[in-house]
């Protein structure tokens, strides 16, 4: 069976021709004639590509694209616009919310399917490493955790930060990558320290780093981490900024779980696992 396709249709004859076609592909079809039930669906179930109408009943599909994006677990998910909306504002508009591909109505429907494979195949082929810290990427993170000849006595550690955007915003992209060099700096140290350099450390998202550190080391990397980042952070904003108290537009929480029970099928998988967790902010005790 090949990749899971949302379709987001309200023209039943359209929605269900567009199914049957995908069908004989071998493709696994879901179908949502409603935007929210479209967020719901994906949501609860990640697909692999949602092929996405403008004009739907409730929630239009620029609200549906946003929502989707705005979430963990379906963010890098590959959205194809199929509308009547022909404007270049409308093209626009969709393409700036980070839909993959924009195509009107009528349509060839080979073309469609071609432009789906494409697409699939791209997000199929991500960088290995971050580009700014140089760390394993979620590839590398997925095939290392499945290279490991058991799951028992590891602790994956999601270490987080919220804010990113907002303090590129304010502050500009070289700072912000600064800043994730830092992270990557303090996290290594930390793992230097207590003598696991040799163990895993990676980047999988912007936002997101992941340790994989030995279960019985798990409170004592944690403990080390809040003493050190949150000092850290504060270090990358301006002195006049710290001086007055500006609020901190930056923060950082943590997820734990032992790596037994952890899907590692594929990334989306892992991602929705670690998301369902508690999250703790790191701070110092």
């Amino acid at each position: 069976m090949k990749e899971r396709i949302l379709i987001v249709e309200d023209d039943p004859d359209t929605l269900e021709m567009l199914a049957s076609y995908f069908r004989r592909f071998d493709y696994q079809v879901v179908t949502a004639p409603f935007g929210q039930s479209a967020i719901d669906q994906a949501t609860a179930h990640p697909p692999h590509l949602v092929i996405l109408d403008i004009r739907l009943p409730d929630v239009d599909g620029y609200e549906v694209c946003r929502r989707l994006r705005q979430q963990e677990r379906t963010r890098q998910v590959p959205i194809i616009f199929l509308t009547e909306k022909r404007e270049r504002e409308s093209k626009i508009a969709g393409l700036e919310l980070g839909a993959e591909d924009y195509i009107t109505k009528p349509f060839d429907i080979h073309e469609l399917r071609l432009r789906v494979e494409n697409a699939l195949r791209r997000a199929s082929l991500l960088p290995l490493t971050h580009p700014v810290t140089g760390l394993a990427g979620r590839q590398l993170l997925l095939e290392h955790l499945r290279s490991l000849s058991s799951p028992a006595g590891w602790t994956l550690l999601s270490l987080e930060l919220e804010g990113l955007d907002a303090f590129s915003d304010q502050y500009g992209f070289v700072a912000r990558d600064d800043l994730l060099r830092a992270v990557n700096a303090t996290a290594s140290a930390v793992m230097e320290t207590l003598g696991l350099a040799g163990h895993f450390l990676t980047h999988p998202l912007e936002e997101q780093f992941i340790l994989l550190v030995p279960q019985e080391r798990a409170e004592e990397c944690l403990d080390m981490l809040r003493q050190r980042l949150p000092p850290a952070l504060t270090t990358f904003y301006p002195f006049q900024a710290r001086q007055v108290g500006t609020p901190s537009l930056l923060h950082a929480f943590v997820r734990t779980t032992p790596l037994t029970g952890a899907p590692l099928d594929d990334w989306q998988s892992l991602a929705a696992f670690l998301e369902a967790l508690p999250r703790r902010p790191l701070n110092p005790a």
